[in-house]
């Protein structure tokens, strides 16, 4: 597994270099491993390496990931997929951060059943900042009114937005739609007041882009952790 380190190793050298060619600080940018699909052997190995936030996409596996690691109290578990309103329980149960609230109703059933003792579930409104009718994600006319409703509810922390724009190899679009994203955040911040400190966008195929534009989260897989097994 000395191979996901040496991957780990190269993503990290990739963000310092992108954040100081962007005149920012390379601890700005948080680098979570997204390791859906991949078994606990290949956490366990990015953990040796110094990694601390995993994020998952699939809850029911998310969750087993998060109960056999569970003892390892350094990790923050970052639920970044679709959500339906029946698996809400378990990764308000769980989970440290969603990614993935497009919708008040989401919000309000995370808050319901967030537990008492836990944390505030830290929230990140997803928006559909390529009006790709195949993603998930509120319109961004939307957006401020739902970051409004959700930072008004218990057990919830509202952090920022969240986006997955439409993939391309063309850095002025990756970074035009990056750009798209924190401007609706500070549009949100300034006429909301309300005080949004994440950006999480960007993956392994454009984390520089995202950076250049202000991401203080990128969700990196297939760098880290080789390309996902789906069968």
């Amino acid at each position: 597994m000395s191979a996901i380190a040496d991957k780990l190793q190269a993503v990290r050298q990739r963000i310092i270099a992108a954040a100081r060619a962007a005149g920012r600080a390379p601890e700005s940018v948080r680098l979570l491993a997204v390791s859906k699909t991949k078994p606990l052997a290949a956490i366990e190995a990015a953990i040796r390496a110094g990694q601390t936030d995993f994020a998952e996409n699939y809850v029911q596996e998310g969750v087993e990931k998060c109960l056999a690691l569970k003892s390892n109290g350094i990790l923050t578990w970052h639920f970044i997929g679709p959500l339906q309103s029946n698996k809400t329980r378990l990764v308000a149960e769980h989970f440290s951060w969603v990614h993935s609230v497009d919708r008040l109703r989401l919000a309000q059933r995370l808050s319901e059943q967030r537990p008492e003792q836990c944390a505030p579930l830290n929230v990140c409104v997803q928006v559909n900042i390529s009006d790709e009718k195949s993603k998930s994600g509120c319109a961004p006319a939307e957006a401020c009114a739902l970051c409004q409703a959700i930072a008004a509810l218990p057990g919830l922390r509202l952090r920022g937005l969240m986006a997955i724009p439409a993939p391309t190899a063309d850095v002025a679009a990756q970074r035009a739609a990056f750009r798209s994203l924190r401007q609706l955040a500070q549009s949100i911040s300034q006429h909301a007041s309300l005080p949004l400190d994440t950006l999480s966008m960007g993956m392994s195929d454009d984390l520089e882009a995202a950076i250049a534009e202000g991401a203080t989260m990128v969700r990196v897989g297939s760098a880290i952790f080789g390309e996902r097994n789906y069968a």
